[in-house]
């Protein structure tokens, strides 16, 4: 039958001491084992490590072989087909260069249109200055300066 007394605290500390000395004891035990097992064992272990190194070498190589000649290409080939269903498709609207282009034409064409206006302008005076030369000084000779629009001449105050 279990007590429910509470034990004395000097009968709990040296419980609990022998079951600490015991578990030392056994872990020295379970080490003195080990090592006599691993001296017993070291010689074999090291013959059937050769002999598994042995085996296990030209079945590496056979391997390497596979993954390099067979399974990369087809790993590969398989990366590539899924990059070119994930990537989104081309932007259908104009790049920035397309813009750059057409503002440029845009430009040009306008620059050509004032060269042509101006030149035409230029070859007009230069035309009529013959034919309207009479009437360029008569009409210089009835310019009063001072005067209104109405033609009434103002002194000065």
């Amino acid at each position: 039958m279990i007590s429910i007394r509470r034990k004395p605290q000097e009968e709990v500390l040296t419980r609990f001491g022998r079951v600490q000395e015991a578990a030392r004891q056994g872990a020295e035990m379970c080490r003195q084992s080990a090592s006599s097992a691993a001296e017993r064992i070291r010689p074999a272990a090291g013959e059937r490590v050769m002999i598994v190194r042995g085996w296990s070498a030209p079945r590496l190589r056979r391997a390497a072989r596979y993954v390099e000649t067979g399974l990369a290409p087809r790993v590969s080939t398989f990366l590539s087909d899924a990059a070119h269903r994930v990537e989104p498709p081309k932007s259908s609207k104009p790049g920035r260069g397309a813009l750059m282009t057409m503002m440029g034409v845009v430009a040009a064409v306008g620059v050509a249109g004032v060269v042509a206006t101006r030149r035409g302008v230029v070859r007009d005076l230069t035309k009529g200055s013959g034919e309207h030369a009479e009437d360029a000084t008569s009409a210089d000779s009835m310019t009063v300066t001072g005067a209104d629009v109405d033609g009434q001449v103002h002194t000065p105050h």
